[in-house]
């Protein structure tokens, strides 16, 4: 279904919600490749460290190549992230080996949105820059000052807005349709609300807040209502097949962290250097959620802990964590205890949610629409799928056949049983591309071939009317916070699953491993 009835504050892209920012995420240049089977081993003697790594290889990842060139031109990059967050640099192996996890994981990020053939041109990235500058109330030429006021160049701005989008979309493309959302669960939620009118909904937003002003600026917590806590984790991952020794070995390294954690050692500096966890090089920065939001093993582990405090140490499937809890709003939450932190360090976002207080009338002009939908994939491209949609819009245009014989017959959406029926849509319910074109059509055109994160459509629009639609966006509203809360595990579960099922060579580590022995 095209309906957006959600829009996961997690995956809106930190470009697109902060695109002013001074520090943007450093992105290495990809080579793609379909995930495969791995190539035969070298029994080639093995070169000393000093030349195998001068410019050689640092991991294969599937069939795919990462550089030493790329790590070292994204360890430069996120020292000098680091330094602005107020966070102690690692030493050179240790930040190369952490930028070296990253890669990897997007490395396997973008090689599986090119299985699917999910795929971002120039056009696309100018709608975004556009829509970002007129969020900041700014125009284009005036984002573009801003960007490279900011030291940034606009190729790169635009490179790492192109790469966010293209998550974004795999994102989508991989848990949404594995997130359901009931009925009975939305009424429950309401009736949760009436009962906690004071929830997470209306929070303060002083995640977003540097720390002086949250310290000038903080409120009481809200009494009563679910409660919202901002996260930070330190993961000691135990690899899969880990022997006893192995697993014990690991544990100790954790018990060891902890205990240095306990002594006073900035969380945000030990996380840089020794988390194993994707987030590592944010300070371990995992942001906010509602606390059903968490996972179950999380929730209980800071069941007491109060702001500015760790937990002891948590055991999951993917090996032990140490949680900070950074702020907790609403709810019986603990007393706050202010972590003491840099000044500099970046706070975690906290999305802005909807309030779900009862509203009057609220007359929308809605759209009773059509549409047919083609899929890009590895072996449908966006040329073909346009040019599909182009001959059969050419077939309706001329009157030949109608749009709803050419939905069941050509549309890859579950409307096509319907004739692509998409029944009365409400402003905001469609994703943006798609919402677009269906709000330039008049009654009864058909627009040309329009892309969104799921595809080609055509697009027919039946008529329109006024509306009543409180209960509607209340309920719609309602159904994006519950999909929020699941969401962000969801995907992070899919990432940890495909890296389990890729061939990863992690070199550096061999390396690390080498150079320890010959101390």
């Amino acid at each position: 279904m095209m309906r957006r009835l959600h829009t996961s504050g997690r995956f809106c892209g930190s470009l697109l919600a902060l695109a002013l920012s001074a520090a943007l995420p450093g992105i290495s240049a990809a080579q793609p490749a379909r995930p495969a089977k791995p190539a035969p081993a070298n029994t080639a003697p093995a070169p000393a460290p000093s030349e195998q790594f001068v410019d050689g290889i640092a991991a294969v990842v599937n069939k795919d190549v990462i550089t030493m060139r790329e790590v070292r031109e994204a360890a430069r990059e996120a020292s000098a992230d680091l330094q602005k967050r107020g966070i102690q640099v690692p030493d050179n192996n240790t930040l190369q080996r952490q930028v070296l996890q990253r890669l990897i994981y997007e490395r396997l990020e973008r090689n599986e949105a090119d299985r699917l053939g999910i795929r971002v041109d120039n056009a696309q990235v100018d709608q975004a820059i556009t829509m970002v500058a007129s969020r900041n109330k700014i125009t284009p030429a005036q984002l573009r000052a801003e960007v490279e006021k900011s030291g940034i160049t606009w190729e790169q701005y635009r490179k790492s807005l192109q790469d966010e989008i293209r998550m974004d979309r795999l994102r989508q493309r991989t848990i949404d349709s594995g997130i359901v959302i009931s009925d009975a669960e939305v009424d429950a939620f309401l009736r949760d609300q009436e009962r906690n009118p004071a929830s997470m909904m209306n929070a303060p937003q002083q995640a977003q807040q540097p720390q002086s002003q949250q310290q000038q600026q903080q409120p009481a917590p809200q009494a009563g209502g679910p409660e919202q806590v901002a996260l930070a984790q330190i993961l000691v991952r135990v690899p899969e097949g880990a022997t006893t020794a192995e697993a014990a070995a690991l544990r100790k390294k954790a018990e060891d962290i902890l205990a240095r954690l306990k002594r006073g050692d900035d969380f945000a500096s030990v996380a840089a250097a020794a988390s194993d966890g994707p987030e590592a090089l944010q300070g371990g920065v995992m942001g906010a959620r509602p606390l059903d939001g968490w996972p179950d093993l999380f929730v209980q582990a800071i069941k007491s802990v109060p702001a500015g405090q760790v937990s002891a140490l948590v055991q999951s499937g993917n090996g032990f964590h140490i949680l900070k809890v950074l702020q907790r709003v609403g709810g019986n939450a603990p007393a706050q205890q202010r972590p003491q932190q840099p000044a500099q360090q970046q706070q975690p976002q906290q999305p802005q949610q909807p309030t779900l207080a009862k509203q009057g009338p609220v007359q929308v002009t809605q759209t009773h629409a059509r549409h047919i939908l083609i899929k890009t994939s590895s072996v449908m491209s966006d040329d073909q799928a346009r040019q599909r949609l182009e001959q059969i819009r050419q077939r309706l245009v001329n009157g030949a056949v109608k749009f709803e014989d050419m939905a069941r017959q050509y549309s890859q959406d579950a409307t096509a049983p319907q004739g692509g029926d998409l029944g009365w849509v409400n402003p905001g319910e469609m994703v943006p591309a798609f919402e677009a074109g269906m709000n330039a059509l008049k009654d009864g055109e058909i627009s040309q071939p329009i892309m969104s994160p799921f595809g080609w459509h055509l697009i027919q629009v039946v008529e329109r009317r006024q509306h009543d639609v409180a209960d509607e966006m209340q309920r719609m509203r309602a159904r994006q916070i519950l999909y929020e809360r699941r969401a962000g595990p969801a995907f992070e579960d899919w990432v940890e699953q495909l890296r389990s099922q890729a061939y990863i060579d992690n070199r550096l580590e061999k390396r690390d491993r080498i150079e320890q022995n010959n101390r």
